[in-house]
Parts: C-alpha cells; structure tokens; sequence
C-alpha cells in the first residue's frame, strides 16, 4: 500500500515538473480534479486488494475441511442419530460419532428394522420390539401381540403400529415401555401410512392411514391428545400424502399436489396453501420459534439417483428458488444455510443470498460423491463413493 501511495506522489511530481518546465502552471480547478481522479484510483486499488483477501480467505478455509473415512457402508441403513451416526450389520446396530469414533453396539438379531427419534431408537424384528436410548441401553424389551409394522419416537414416546396390513392396531407407550393409550379399532380397514407427535410436548398424535377398499383411493388424516381423545379428522382425497411437519403451533401437509396447513383439531388454513406440484420436501429446519425453512426440489429429481440442479425453499409467505452451479446428489437447510453436495463440491448458500459459494471435497483420488445421508446435529455431511462412507464437516461460513 505504501508502494501504491509513492507511485502516485512521484506521477503528480512529475506532472507539475513537466507542467513548469513547458511554463505553464497547472490551475487550481485541473489540480483539483486529478487529485480526485488519483485518490479514486487508489480507492480502487484498495478494494481489489481486499476483495482478493477475502476470495483468498474463502479459499483457505475450503482447505480445512475434514473428511473420515467410516466403518461402516452405503448399503447398511446409515442414518444420523444426534451428533453421530447408526448403521445395521444384519447382526448389530452400531453408533459412531461424527468423526467415526465407534460409541456402543447394541444386538439387535437378524431381520432387523429400526428407527431413530430425539433422544432413543426402535428396533424391531418380527413380533420382538426395543426401545434403545443414546448410551446403548434397552429401556424396554418385549414380544408385541403381533407382527411389528413400523415405530415412530418422540420426545416422550413411542408410537408402535402392530397387525394385519388392512387391520392395524396403534399401541402409544412411553419411552421405558409403560402402555399409555391404544387404538385397537379406529382403523380397521384402512392401512396405515405414517405417525408421528407433535406438539409443545409431543402430547399429540397425527395419523395418515387410507382407505383401500372405497371405489376410491383416500388418504386420511387423523388427530390425537395421547391418553385423552381423537381430535379431529380430514379426507385428504386422492392426492399421495408424503410428510407431516410440525411448526408454529400448526401442520404443514405436503401432497403431491398441494401443501395444506392445519391445527391440532385439523381445521384448515385456507389462506397457508400452497402449490407444490412437480416439487418434492427433501429437508426442514424447524426452530423452537418461528417458521420452518423447508426445501424442495424437482420430484423428477430426487429418484433413487438424484441429479438435483434446482431448489426451492418455503419459509412462512416466502418462495425462493435457487439455481445450482452443478448438479448435486443431495441439500440440506442447517443453521439458516442451504448445503448442496455434488461429486467434487459442496456448496453453501445462506438464506438471504441466491449466490452459491463452492468448497472442493478432498476426496481421495479416483474416488467421487454419489450419495448423501444426511446431516448430523454437530453439522458432519455423510457422504459415500460407492459402498464407502465418509464423514465430512460442513464449510466455514
């Protein structure tokens, strides 16, 4: 900078030297304009210099992204839990930490399915059902009536759907195992889709369960207080019900068509529909206030290969729409910031800025990302190259 300041003090001697040996002094009106015209160029020359720092900056800290190779593979149901990871071996469910730190084993037999909630898994193999909690401990180990279908956790339970395919049965209990409530008739007939809780406490319960046998296909929608009553109930029609989201006190219902808003007692918000058609939710950001950021991209785009080189985001009365620099194999919405993952890249986008920043991956060579599992709660990207799974920190924002 300093070199800077002398070239231009040694141009303006020079100009009033060769002004007074021609016999002409310059008048105070021409000084004063080239004294403006030098100063801007060195204002200019100062942002340059800091925008290459900062360019630099963002380079240098592309460089410090960590990259762990797991013991674990793309095949083996890789799925976040807290600030780590659990696979299943087809003998064991294990957890490793973010960086690849193997936690506990827990063994679950062969056969085996599990789920993960906020703060415990459900693994279940036929009639047998686990509750397990962060430290690898079962909390609740027991033979159900009948053949598990599926299990949904909460904060504070669990929700555990047993029976026939057409004739299911609800069983609520609570995260030791305690049975809180049951709905033994409420859907028979129907088969059952989806559960999950809601609510300040998880005290509720939405249902999606559809009618197979109507002339029609219809999916409902159903309410619950855990314990209490039903508390309310809604045909969503023909239209394939895919996720339930809860945020801000109501329901977002995304459908292949629309996404429609309720309450606990699912009466509808009009006004809060939106249009969803040709779009699909691949991930949300629910805060404790506020809002949910939700993101969408093509439907045509997120099949089993996703080749994803558009994104969309929902937050409260807000549409954007965001283009990638390349296609990318997943996204994410983390702590305001829209991550996408392509075969080299990663890029980062905050919520306020359609513009994408890219962080090259220092993937080991002749090796590439084709698939993503998603984010866990310490901001650790899972990532795989074929059968190899890799863990990978998010950029420096």
């Amino acid at each position: 900078m300093a070199r800077v300041t002398q070239n231009i003090n040694d141009q303006l001697y020079r100009t009033r030297t060769r002004n007074s040996a021609e016999g002409r002094e310059p008048s105070p009106e021409r000084s004063r304009r080239r004294q403006i015209r030098n100063w801007m160029i060195l204002v200019g020359i100062v942002l340059l210099v800091l925008l290459g720092v900062h360019f630099l900056g963002r380079y240098g800290r592309a460089k410090e992204i960590g990259l762990t190779r797991l013991a674990c593979y793309s095949n083996q149901s890789v799925t976040p839990f807290r600030d780590g990871l659990v696979y299943y071996d087809g003998a064991s469910i294990h957890h490793l930490s973010s960086s690849g730190v193997i936690r506990w084993s827990f063994p679950a037999g062969s056969g085996a399915t599990f789920s993960v909630g906020p703060t415990h898994l459900a693994v279940w193999a036929g009639t047998q059902l686990y509750l397990v909690d962060s430290s690898g401990n079962a909390t609740y180990n027991d033979s159900m009536e009948s053949q598990v279908q599926f299990v949904r956790l909460g904060g504070r339970y669990a929700a555990v759907v047993i029976g026939a395919d057409t004739a299911p049965k609800l069983i609520v209990k609570d995260l030791k195992g305690a049975q809180v409530d049951i709905e033994a008739e409420a859907f028979s007939g129907l088969m059952m889709l989806d559960t999950g809780f809601f609510g300040d406490q998880g005290q509720y319960l939405w249902t999606l369960s559809m009618d197979v046998f109507g002339t029609a296909a219809n999916t409902v929608l159903n309410t619950f207080e855990v314990g209490k009553m039903n508390t309310g109930e809604v045909s969503m029609g023909e239209n394939l019900v895919y996720r339930v989201l809860y945020e801000n006190g109501r329901l977002r219902v995304f459908t292949t068509q629309q996404v429609y808003t309720y309450d606990y007692a699912c009466v509808q918000d009009t006004n809060a529909t939106m249009l969803a058609y040709g779009w699909k939710l691949i991930d949300a950001e629910i805060p404790e206030r506020g809002s949910a950021r939700m993101l969408l991209a093509p439907t045509s785009q997120t099949s089993s290969a996703q080749i994803i080189s558009e994104l969309r985001v929902l937050e409260g009365s807000d549409d954007k729409r965001y283009t990638l620099p390349s296609s990318c194999v997943g996204a994410v919405i983390y702590k305001g910031n829209i991550y996408a993952v392509s075969a080299d890249y990663v890029y980062r986008a905050d919520m306020g800025s359609q513009r994408f920043f890219g962080y090259k991956i220092p993937m080991p060579d002749g090796m590439a990302v084709n698939g993503f599992s998603g984010v866990t709660s310490d901001g650790r990207m899972l990532l795989s190259s074929g059968e190899t799974m890799f863990s990978m920190t998010l950029p420096v924002t």
